[in-house]
């Protein structure tokens, strides 16, 4: 069995794949990977039929190396990334040979990275999923010395492949519903919410982000407003009236109200954004968020098709000698005759 050895582990380092979804009665929320675009996008690079648990690493990434050669695919946060003496380039497949180290440093932009393997993680399943869920003690981060079972890759000399690298590292607009609770903000309150320009606050993890401004959003709200269930993209509005956007390991239930909710395709925008990063929102109708929806149900076909082969340079390729460099070559004895 092909393993990944961890050699150096940063302090955030979890398996995730999509995590547990329609568990919310049972008090669990998804959890599962914070960026589930970059899986997406490494399920496209190495060719699987959906995305599979990787490794997400928060802010920073750490050593590894396989015991066989493996396909592996650097998506999410563009992170520094090294083979041996060589640099990678983010957001691309490449070949990592058994006994080679990988080196993957602190993130440049965003927050998560994500380190997949083409045969997938195959650490057991809990509850239908193998995600780290801190919230709910379901497993726990990966520490210096861990080894994880990987899947055989059966296609090791597949086509280097990458993609364009995305926007969504550096903060800017997203999208929100509106929910039950948005009628209890003044509709002046909710125009400054949309005029506003929010920094991600330094109060930030797997649970939610916290938003910074000078401007308030108190709601008028009703004496003792009761808990009631909560979702993964709602917007709620604390008692010193700034945001809080809930992400994928959020509580179930809670009693602060929530001015909307952010859609699924523009959490990974909130979850990305690095300290500081200025956020907007736009309130969008539900007619226009369930075509966004619909849209991004065939996202891996998209990305399939804007997966393009690596141009690279001879000199740079560590494992030359593996490609067919020259198409009809052949042993010369089907020549005879």
């Amino acid at each position: 069995m092909t393993e990944l050895v961890i050699h150096k582990s940063g302090p955030g380092l979890t398996v995730q794949d999509l995590g547990r979804t329609g568990l919310t009665h049972l008090g669990l929320s998804r959890g599962g990977a914070a960026d589930p675009v970059a899986l997406y996008e490494a399920a496209a690079l190495l060719g699987h039929r959906q995305p599979l648990a990787a490794i997400e690493m928060a802010g920073f990434g750490g050593t590894f190396e396989v015991t066989a050669p493996t396909r592996i695919a650097l998506t999410g946060a563009p992170m520094r990334v090294r083979l041996g003496s060589k640099e990678l380039r983010w957001n691309a497949s490449h070949l990592l040979e058994a006994g080679e180290r990988l080196s993957i440093g602190a993130a440049e932009r965003g927050t998560y990275g994500y380190l997949s393997f083409a045969g997938g993680i195959e650490t057991p399943e809990v509850m239908g999923s193998r995600s780290t869920h801190g919230v709910a003690g379901i497993g726990a981060a990966l520490a210096t010395g861990a080894r994880l079972p990987l899947g055989p890759d059966r296609d090791t000399g597949a086509s280097a492949l990458g993609l364009p690298l995305d926007t969504r590292f550096s903060g800017g607009e997203v999208r929100y519903i509106a929910g039950p609770q948005t009628a209890l903000f003044a509709p002046e309150t909710r125009a400054r919410f949309e005029a506003t320009t929010f920094a991600r606050s330094a109060t930030a993890n797997r649970q939610g982000v916290r938003l910074e401004a000078e401007a308030r959003f108190l709601a008028q709200t009703p004496e003792g407003l009761a808990s009631d269930f909560i979702l993964e993209g709602d917007l709620q509005m604390t008692g010193d009236g700034l945001p809080y956007v809930l992400l994928n390991e959020c509580q179930t239930i809670g009693g602060y109200p929530r001015i909307g909710t952010v859609i699924a395709a523009d959490l990974p925008v909130v979850a990305q954004a690095p300290l500081g990063a200025a956020l907007r929102f736009r309130q969008i109708t539900l007619e226009e968020a369930d075509r966004i929806a619909a849209a991004q149900d065939k996202r891996l076909k998209e990305l399939r098709r804007r997966a393009k082969p690596l141009i690279r340079d001879p000199a740079t390729i560590h494992d030359l000698l593996r490609y067919q460099l020259i198409s009809g070559v052949t042993a010369g004895d089907d020549l005879e005759g």
